[in-house]
């Protein structure tokens, strides 16, 4: 089953019965242009011990993220098209921790947290300039560059550059730029590893850009984001942050049968 989450979307595999094994060989071929369906990644549907469910989700390339909030709110839409559970809130397990899920369909809400302290006000050195980031963990890393403008930013070039930059080794980072419109508003735009290019959404680069947003005293909860995709996302917090959500809509695709032959 294919399903968007705000354009980043994925192949979603029902493997509670644990009969996929090699799920990065899987992901490579599902997720590619042409030969195979397409996608940002393909996520796992696994039992947990801890969790209702557990989420293993791999990238385009093979890698296996933390987390992905796109994702997971794919997984939320998934898990009740396929009628495996009936319950509107679900806790599910990631690399990055367990999550409390809200389903209101076709919306998914995501209880989300900071995984480490924010690190502001950072300065790399790009192409022989210094340029400042603010780096959060959102349950991966996100460097988040404020700018006037989303759409002046050559995200491809630019992102490649910092997400292999020798301060984000050696696991790299995420990218985004954010533009802030008013107190309630703002755009952003992210280069995303793994996928090794611009999406036109992603979950944890959205919360990572409005709670930096925040912490700059730039944005007040809550707070709504307009996408790559030009779909909008909400994200409200508390004043210290220790209660963060994230909402957005999700549309299946379709669903069918991987042949691999």
């Amino acid at each position: 089953m294919k399903i968007t989450g705000s354009g980043n979307d994925f192949v979603l595999f029902n493997n509670l019965d644990g009969k996929i094994t090699n799920r990065r060989k899987l992901a490579i071929e599902v997720c590619r242009f042409k030969y195979g369906v397409g996608a940002d990644g393909a996520i796992f549907l696994e039992k947990s011990k801890k969790a209702d469910f557990k989420m293993r989700i791999f990238n385009s390339d093979g890698s296996e993220a933390e987390m992905c909030g796109n994702g997971l709110r794919c997984l939320i839409r998934f898990i009740h098209e396929q009628k495996v559970s009936k319950k509107k809130q679900l806790s599910i397990e990631t690399i990055a921790g367990i999550y409390s899920t809200r389903f209101n369909n076709p919306d998914v809400s995501i209880r989300m947290f900071l995984v480490e302290k924010p690190k502001l006000n950072q300065l790399i050195e790009l192409n022989g300039e210094n340029i400042v980031v603010h780096w959060l963990n959102t349950g991966v890393p996100h460097a988040v560059i404020p700018v006037r403008n989303v759409e002046s930013v050559d995200v491809p070039t630019l992102g490649r550059l910092i997400r292999n930059h020798k301060m984000f080794q050696p696991a790299g980072t995420n990218v985004d730029w954010l533009e802030v419109i008013d107190s309630h508003h703002g755009k952003v735009r992210t280069y995303e590893r793994g996928v090794e290019d611009e999406t036109l959404a992603c979950g944890t680069g959205i919360v990572a850009s409005v709670l930096c947003g925040a912490m700059l005293e730039k944005f007040i909860s809550p707070v709504e984001i307009e996408a790559r995709s030009g779909e909008k996302l909400k994200v409200t917090f508390s004043r210290d942050f220790s209660e963060i959500f994230f909402e957005g809509a999700t549309k299946l695709i379709f669903e069918g049968r991987w042949i691999n032959r």
